[in-house]
This record gives C-alpha cells, structure tokens and sequence, in this order.
C-alpha cells in the first residue's frame, strides 16, 4: 500500500495522487512542491492522506512544504511566464496557427512549459515548437483545453457579480443539461443561463438533487391534491421553501401549503 495525498497542480487544476513520502503531517490547502512525470512542481493538497494499492499509479511524490524562498520562485516564474507569452503569441502571428492562446506555465523548475490554447480545429505545430523551442531551450507541451477550462484558468465576474465559480473553487465541471434548469422551473433565458464561457452555467447544477428528491414525494402539475381545505389543482411547486399553490377553482383565490399538507388524489 501507498500513503498519498490528492493534489491539484497547475493553472488547468489537474488532479493527481502524490506519495506522502514521509510527510504524514499534510492537511488540506497545504501548498507543496512534488516532483511528477513533467519536473519539480508546485501543487496544492485538496484531498487527505489515504492508501492506495502500489500498482494503481503514482509516480509523483510530495518533496516539500512550501518555504519562503520557493515562494519567490513561483513569484520569478509568473514573471518568466508573463514574458514568454509575449514571445509566443508573436510566433502564433508568424506562423499564422488558427489558435487563440490562452495561457503558459512553466513547471517549478522550469524544466518544461505547457501552453494552453483553444482552437476549433487540429493545428500542426511542428515548425512552431521547433521555432519556440529554439528560443526558448526547453521543453514544450502543447495543451488543447475546452472553453470552459478557459473560464477556469482565466477567470472572471459572473452574471451574478462575483468571481467565476470554476476560476474561484470548482475542481470539477459537472454535465448540465437544459433539462435540469426546466426541472428548477428556470426562465430558458439563453443569456442568463450560459456563463462568461458560453455554456449552461455550473450554479444550475448545485440544487440539481435538491430539487429531484423534492419532486420525487410530490404529484406532477395539474394533479388533484387533498389539502386541509379540501380539493384543489395542483398549479405550482417551490422545492426550495418546499412550497405548493393550489387552485380551489370557482374563482377562489389560490393557496399555498406546505408540501406534507398535501396528498395525491388523481390526475384531473
């Protein structure tokens, strides 16, 4: 068995297991320095020591806790990585790539540089990372991401005002679907549905199951339902308040009950 713990490394929040080796003290959100299949890195701890079976992988290994003098490591490569961007997107421009680039990192030592870029079609980039890597003496790894891993790294202001849940704590994109904002009775307003990233934003996806174990005691819309005052149409559900409105009929004002007020006589 293998003492790891779960890291999230780079700016794309990949998720790997690193061997503890020794540093049994971890907790979560500890920043650390691991060597992985790519170099030195820097990552940070998101899930607790566990053991897993040898042969179920890893071969990245925790070397340290962050000290102050990494800390101005990372500080130098943000710099490094701000210059080489520079670099890059002007050999994007010579070599006329369909790609947008979207960011570059360095690993902690430098040993390599992994450029993330969307891009709607496969592009060559043999002459271009010959031409870069020329210039740059190392190591090159070129990272296709989707749109919203874009939002991820890039961040942002939502529509409600605050920062890009993907860029702020989201490790992971849940499938969303229209059909979970119909189930939440959702205005399918495309606009205020989509995020900066142009899909389904991921907020829809949090009272998904609340909803669903709500409606699962419930009758549909439209069902007759016994209430403390008697019959009534069922026209209206608030999973949330766990809420009814009901509607008497004979021009009666509507109602509204709790849901345990309520049982299911038939379908009108």
């Amino acid at each position: 068995m293998l003492a790891v713990v779960g890291v999230i490394i780079r700016k794309i929040k990949d998720k790997i297991y690193a061997d503890v080796n020794k540093h049994f003290d971890l907790k979560l959100n500890d920043k650390i320095v691991l060597k992985t299949e790519h170099g030195i890195e820097v990552g940070m701890v998101f899930e607790k020591l566990k053991s897993i079976h040898n042969n179920e992988n890893s071969t990245s290994k925790v070397l340290r806790k962050i000290t102050e003098s990494d800390e101005k490591i990372i500080e130098n490569n943000e710099i490094k990585n701000i210059k080489v961007k520079k670099v890059i997107i002007k050999k994007i421009e010579e070599h006329k790539l369909n790609m947008k680039l979207t960011s570059v990192q360095y690993t902690f030592d430098r040993s390599k540089l992994f450029i993330y870029y969307t891009s709607e079609i496969r592009v060559d980039f043999r002459k271009f990372i010959k031409d870069l890597g020329s210039i740059l003496k190392t190591r090159i790894q070129m990272v296709q991401i989707g749109v919203r891993d874009e939002s991820k790294i890039v961040g942002g202001i939502g529509p409600c005002g605050r920062i890009v849940c993907c860029h702020n704590f989201l490790k992971d994109f849940n499938s969303i679907t229209i059909d979970i904002a119909k189930d939440q009775n959702l205005l399918l307003n495309t606009a205020k549905l989509t995020g900066l990233c142009g899909r389904l934003l991921c907020c829809i996806f949090y009272e998904s199951d609340t909803y669903k174990n709500i409606k699962k005691k419930l009758p549909t819309l439209g069902n007759i339902v016994l209430t403390p005052n008697g019959k009534a149409k069922l026209i209206a559900i608030d999973c949330i308040r766990e809420r009814v409105t009901v509607d008497f009929g004979d021009n009666k004002p509507f109602e509204i009950f709790k849901i345990d007020q309520i049982t299911s006589i038939n379908k009108k």
